[in-house]
């Protein structure tokens, strides 16, 4: 069939053997290289749960949530994309399953189908396709990631999907499958057969892939490549080794050297640009470049998951951290803290001795704020620089309020609704949400702007007098108690431009070296090649005052 759109190339990104491969930073990377090469890329992430968005999902069972600027809360691949393109993405970008099957019974029930039966089959995958269009709208180039493995059955249709985009557009659509090689320690070799079986679960969909991304421990030897080009019905060199590496930034560098960039553009049959990724490569050895190093506590409460010790929930913020870091010469060494175990310690010395910094971000609910709190009291008694991300300036005030100010009851409405002194509280409009059970994409969501106050820490981190800044909360800081905590040595660095709402606070630094809560959540928008202020200036501090 001849191929009739040739405006717009898709490369779709499936994932075989288990979850968590690296699909998403495969799609970054290949993103990544694209963009060097002087095409206009986007990527898109398609999710195939039932909700609508993931901010409904447990972070534990899913993984960070990652907040857009135009307030849709998205799967964390969306922030691999992001700090890999080096540029904002909109919600748009995100599909769920959900979202389409809420579009075709929507549009069931307005009659646009003129009264046809509608079936999952004809109507399901054009809507992805729909979707897929809308997000790739102006780009050249559109990479598709597949959430979940292939052979589940949820996401059978967006790989028939795939399969009619190919069949209308052959020589405009790829298909790149991640699959993962096992190393048995009693075997002492990787084994393929994993990886071929998922490969003929794709066959059985009707496609068959253009490159297989060998993901394994260390790199794939030519046996095993042969044994999986085979099974795939590819040439050798269509198998690309994707073996772990120091830092995922340097993944795009280990499949450029393997040519992949240039036999992609080759298959979709487009001329090869100019190659421009000397910026990455200098940020990538300047990774492994450190002349000192840092220990810095991350206070969260949803680290541990039975017996595993989980990262995903706080994905950003770790990444943000390494930015700062590369960019200083600095190692990082992050000690994880659940937040839980820290409220039965006899004393926080048990799990904070020897950190550098204190970091504590987002969370909700009551579970593990005493730990929280426990932890701000540290940092601030013990000069350690803090940091304190949304929930996490939340705890920094109630914290304050209650040794500081004495009002020892003190709490957030959130933690407990019957506190005599409510020092962070609901924000106007957000009980009758509550109250209908509206808890899905309604509460403060998105960019939206700050006034930084002259003279403060704040603004010699950001240089200028307004930022805007990504947030994600449904409670505040009670202004009831903005004049006692004033008094008492609280600055209140950032505001809303209505002064309404407490964005940021402080201490001044001739009492505490750095001791800085946002309500907004900077590591949203961190950059390996651009490391967000605040983070450069809170590692920066903990360097200058580490702990002997």
């Amino acid at each position: 069939m001849q191929d009739t759109k040739k405006s717009l190339k898709y490369i779709f990104v499936s994932g075989g053997v288990l979850s968590g491969v690296g699909k998403g930073i495969t799609t970054a990377s290949i993103a990544l290289l694209l963009k060097s090469r002087g095409f206009k890329v986007t990527a898109v992430k398609c999710d195939m749960y039932l909700n609508i968005d993931a901010g409904t999902m447990n972070p534990v069972e899913h993984g960070e949530v990652f907040v857009t600027d135009d307030k849709a809360e998205t799967d964390q691949d969306l922030g691999h994309y992001e700090r890999f393109l080096g540029e904002s993405l909109p919600g748009r970008n995100y599909i769920t399953a959900g979202q389409v099957y809420w579009e075709v019974l929507n549009r069931e029930r307005r009659l646009e189908y003129n009264g046809q039966t509608v079936d999952t089959y004809s109507e399901i995958p054009e809507e992805i396709i729909r979707r897929i269009n809308i997000a790739a709208k102006n780009q050249e180039i559109v990479i598709v990631e597949l959430g979940g493995t292939v052979g589940e059955y949820q996401n059978i249709m967006f790989f028939e999907a795939i399969r009619r985009l190919k069949i209308k557009h052959p020589s405009s659509v790829l298909l790149l499958h991640v699959g993962y090689l096992p190393l048995p320690k009693n075997l002492g070799e990787l084994k393929s057969k994993p990886l071929q079986q998922s490969i003929h679960e794709l066959n059985s969909l009707g496609l068959r892939p253009d490159f297989v991304i060998a993901r394994a421990e260390k790199y794939v030897d030519n046996k095993r490549r042969g044994k999986i080009a085979f099974s795939a019905s590819l040439d050798l060199e269509d198998v690309i080794s994707n073996p772990d590496v120091e830092t995922i930034y340097e993944v795009p560098l280990v499949l450029e050297k393997q040519n992949l960039t240039n036999k992609i553009l080759e298959k979709l049959k487009i001329k090869s640009r100019k190659k421009d990724l000397a910026e990455w490569e200098k940020m990538v050895a300047n990774s492994k470049i450190s002349d000192k190093e840092i220990n810095i506590g991350i206070v969260g409460k949803y680290i541990s998951s039975d017996e595993y010790s989980l990262e995903d929930a706080y994905v950003c913020v770790n990444e943000a951290l390494k930015h700062a870091c590369f960019k200083q010469g600095t190692k990082l060494n992050i000690k994880w803290v659940d937040a839980e175990k820290l409220e039965k310690v006899s004393k926080e010395e048990e799990l904070l001795k020897g950190l550098d910094g204190v970091l504590v971000p987002q969370g909700w609910g009551s579970r593990g704020t005493e730990g929280k709190i426990r932890a701000v009291k540290y940092a601030r008694e013990n000069k350690i620089p803090f940091l304190g991300l949304c929930f996490g300036m939340q705890m920094a005030a109630v914290e304050f309020a209650r040794n500081v100010l004495g009002y020892q009851k003190a709490n957030s409405e959130e933690v407990d609704s019957t506190a005599p002194e409510k020092i962070i509280h609901i924000m106007p409009g957000q009980k009758a949400y509550l109250a209908k059970k509206q808890f899905g994409g309604t509460i403060r969501l998105g960019a939206w702007d700050c006034r930084v106050k002259k003279g403060s820490l704040l603004r010699e981190i950001y240089k200028k007098r307004e930022i805007s800044e990504r947030h994600r909360h449904r409670y505040e800081f009670n202004n009831t108690y903005r004049k006692v905590f004033e008094k008492n040595g609280i600055l209140f660095s950032g505001l809303s431009p209505d002064k309404k709402l407490v964005e940021a606070i402080e201490l001044n630094k001739t009492s505490h070296p750095f001791f800085v809560g946002v309500q907004f959540h900077p590591e949203l928008k961190s950059r390996p090649l651009s490391p967000h202020p605040i983070f450069l200036a809170f590692t920066k501090a903990a360097s200058e005052n580490k702990v002997v």
